[in-house]
């Protein structure tokens, strides 16, 4: 699963759009207030699939304890902390050398010992680990199905994959692209609608890279709940995977 690789995949606008965000990454009113209301929703799924998967009882603190996890896409950490809290040695690999520095100073502030990296995941020179995560990135890469290959080269034959990201459809282009970003939810230029993958077409990559999806759960928001996790999966879905 870890021979070399040369895959290329980094937009290079891209990760200078989120590099600039990097200062206020943590402040949960700041660029990135809607990661921070995401973020749980998306841990009770990880928490849940990591149980099923590795066979947790839902009661441990560290259900990752004695395991190792790769986020790819890391931003300034928001999904690495918890997973090092549930007991993971943590890597996180970023585009944008500013996200990495903001979150190694976080995880210091934290106590918390994660290593993080900056460029190209297949630049790095990794192992295979019994976690790998990409939170909202797949949407960002200029190659989504070298992007999964490369993920699929970094996960152990019994290992969890973690993936989310929007759906392509009429609802997400009117509430995350145009409505969120003129009302300041996500600064503006986050979104290409264009790259959002459905469903169907994730699930194929993920099929070519010999993977099969465990679990697919719909990410919705009501006035009444808020985000959470729905049936629903027409704005944004998460999903675990494994090797078929």
């Amino acid at each position: 699963m870890t021979k070399a690789s040369t895959a290329t995949t980094i937009n290079a606008a891209e990760a200078a759009h989120f590099g600039a965000l990097a200062a206020d990454w943590w402040d949960p009113k700041g660029s990135s207030a809607m990661l921070h209301k995401l973020n749980p929703v998306r841990l009770g799924f990880i928490r849940n699939a990591i149980d099923a998967h590795f066979g947790g009882d839902g009661k441990t603190r560290t259900p990752l304890a004695g395991k190792s996890a790769l986020d790819v896409g890391c931003g300034a950490g928001l999904l690495c902390e918890p997973l090092a809290r549930m007991g993971a040695a943590v890597t996180g690999v970023d585009a944008a050398p500013e996200n990495v520095e903001a979150a190694k100073a976080h995880a210091a502030q934290s106590g918390l010992s994660i290593a993080y990296r900056a460029g190209e995941i297949a630049a790095q020179g990794l192992g295979a680990f019994d976690v790998v995560s990409s939170m909202e990135v797949i949407e960002h890469v200029t190659d989504p199905a070298a992007f999964i290959a490369e993920l699929a080269r970094h996960l152990k034959p019994d290992g969890l994959l973690l993936l989310s990201t929007p759906n392509r459809t009429a609802a997400s282009r009117l509430f995350l692209v145009e409505a969120a970003e003129r009302l300041g939810q996500v600064p503006r230029g986050t979104h290409d609608w264009d790259q959002f993958l459905t469903p169907e077409e994730l699930t194929a990559l993920l099929h070519d890279a010999g993977l099969e999806v465990v679990d697919m759960r719909g990410i919705a928001f009501s006035p009444m709940k808020g985000l959470h996790l729905s049936s629903n999966q027409a704005l944004n879905y998460i999903l675990s995977a494994k090797f078929g």
